[in-house]
């Protein structure tokens, strides 16, 4: 069942799990576009490709992902990720730790929405 969803500039996120210590999304991201370069305080995450494609960025580290891929971003990773291709981007994320909102921390956007 949808929890919560949100649409921003970059597609869309969707909440379908939200409990003490653990949330979990699902991330669409639009051809073309890109997450805010960004880490978090208080949580980690873990990340599955379930459709598309795209660049993912991990402090220094640079890598193609595609369907069935998954990545582990640890408190305080610096991370972002890219959809180069044609078709939609779509990741479903599991928050561990303090799963705010609004613990983003944004380095560099696309949208304005740093600092």
């Amino acid at each position: 069942m949808l929890l919560d969803s949100d649409n921003r500039p970059w597609g869309r996120w969707e909440e379908y799990l939200n409990e003490p210590g653990y949330r979990v999304k699902r991330i669409v991201v639009n051809p073309g576009q890109r997450l805010s370069l960004q880490k978090h305080r208080h949580r980690r995450e873990h990340w599955v490709i379930v459709r598309g494609e795209g660049l993912f960025t991990l402090d220094r580290d640079v890598t193609r992902v595609r369907i069935g891929d998954h990545v582990e971003i640890p408190v305080g990773g610096v991370h972002r990720i890219e959809n180069d291709g044609e078709d939609y981007l779509v990741i479903i994320e599991t928050q561990l730790g303090l799963c705010l909102e609004d613990d983003i921390i944004r380095l560099e956007d696309d949208y304005g929405r740093a600092g």
